[in-house]
């Protein structure tokens, strides 16, 4: 009689504590870090339309691959030894995902599209046979539900990447779209129906806290374009200001999100019932918004360190203004989704920055880091304003008492 490991102790356990992030979890981050810069030099290299629905496609499949295992680490225990040999194969897979990212609409869209579905639908099959294994029937169903989806869009995945030109960034996009609507239908299947949502239970803190990191990820990835574009450029007075510019963005970005909105989120999803509603909305589809703004800011930065002082042109303002623009949207929605009410500072910063990006070419002698410092004051002004609004600590777990339970998503 084969004698098997005893897989009932891969899952977490649910008591206090048992949900903090793991070393392997941070470690398995690593690889990403590598993913986001790939994707900031692909639009670097690529600024036209045409470049960023590339790299739209390839970070929303970075960030699947990544918040799916993210919900793994949530049930499974990643310190024991089968998870973390998973998470070890994940991290390989990954490293191959993200070499491909420069060539992906070139001549490696195959290594891409290999690499994603079998990080997608290996660790999903992991998850089906331990649950298997430990006799939970329907937790191994829903993460069957899941690996069917995958396979549904594996197809459009691999004829995409054989066929290459405009119809590879269609069936991607489709093969996306297929995969970004599955959790909203809880993952129906004929014959087998959809999950029901109280299946989908996860430990919140550890949520909240794993996305909290993975801002903290993309936030240090354009500290690091910033300081090497940097350490290569003659030392001027613009490229001085230009640097300041850069790194007083990326600490704006910081406190927009984690001056009150990151603890709030970890108290909201901690104390409400329905975990598994908010995981799904706020922290698997909304913080792609976010992660979106933080790319942008990278890219922005980089052209406006490589030409301080040019003219402005379309594509720099587009990017400097919109990476700002987006963030507040994804901070907007953000905060709403964890009991917030509509911020008014973050609607009258994205309203302004419309009025900038319209205005600002017809401004005479308008430069890259002129406009950078305009975007920095607006997103400066609702940080400033988000905190004198934002509710005291106890005036906050009130809130959160109130809403969690009543959210519907």
């Amino acid at each position: 009689m084969t004698r098997y490991l005893p897989v009932i102790r891969l899952f977490r356990s649910r008591e206090a504590g048992a949900d903090r992030v793991a070393f392997i979890e941070l470690f398995f981050d690593l690889v990403f870090v590598f993913a986001v810069t790939q994707l900031s030099h692909h639009l670097i290299e690529h600024v036209t339309f045409r470049g960023a629905l590339e790299t739209l496609v390839m970070l929303v499949a970075v960030w699947w691959v990544w918040i799916y295992t993210t919900w793994v680490t949530n049930w499974m225990n990643p310190e024991k030894g089968p998870v973390r040999w998973m998470l070890i194969a994940l991290m390989l897979a990954g490293l191959v995902l993200s070499t491909a990212i420069p060539y992906a609409f070139d001549d490696r869209g195959l290594q891409f599209a290999l690499a994603y579905l079998v990080m997608q639908i290996g660790r999903t099959l992991f998850v089906v046979v331990s649950y298997r294994r430990v006799g939970e029937p329907q937790a191994a169903l829903n993460l069957t539900r899941i690996t069917i989806w995958f396979v549904y869009s594996a197809p459009f995945w691999i004829s995409g990447a054989l066929i290459g030109g405009d119809l590879q960034l269609v069936l991607w996009s489709i093969a996306l779209a297929i995969e970004l609507s599955a959790p909203a239908v809880r993952y129906w299947v004929p014959g087998i129906k959809a999950s029901p949502i109280e299946s989908w239970q996860v430990a919140g803190g550890h949520m909240a806290e794993r996305a909290g990191l993975f801002m903290i990820l993309a936030l240090g990835e354009s500290i690091i374009v910033t300081g090497t574009l940097f350490s290569r450029a003659e030392i001027t007075t613009s490229s001085v200001l230009a640097l300041l510019a850069a790194f007083v963005g990326t600490i704006l970005f910081w406190l927009l999100y984690f001056s009150h909105g990151a603890e709030h989120g970890t108290r909201f999803i901690s104390a409400s019932a329905q975990t598994g509603r908010i995981a799904r909305l706020t922290y698997t589809y909304l913080h792609m918004v976010l992660v979106g703004g933080v790319v942008l800011l990278a890219v922005g930065d980089d052209l406006v360190l490589a030409h301080p002082d040019d003219p402005l042109d379309a594509a720099t303002n587009a990017i400097v203004v919109g990476a700002a623009a987006l963030y507040l949207l994804g901070n907007l929605l953000f905060k709403r989704s964890i009991g917030r009410p509509w911020l008014r500072s973050h609607l009258l910063g994205m309203a302004a920055l419309t009025v900038l990006w319209a205005l600002a070419p017809l401004v005479p002698g308008m430069t890259p880091l002129a406009l950078t410092w305009i975007v920095n004051g607006i997103v400066a002004l609702v940080v400033v304003i988000d905190e004198y609004v934002w509710p005291t600590d106890e005036e906050a777990e009130r809130e959160v008492q109130e809403a969690a339970d009543s959210v519907e998503i």
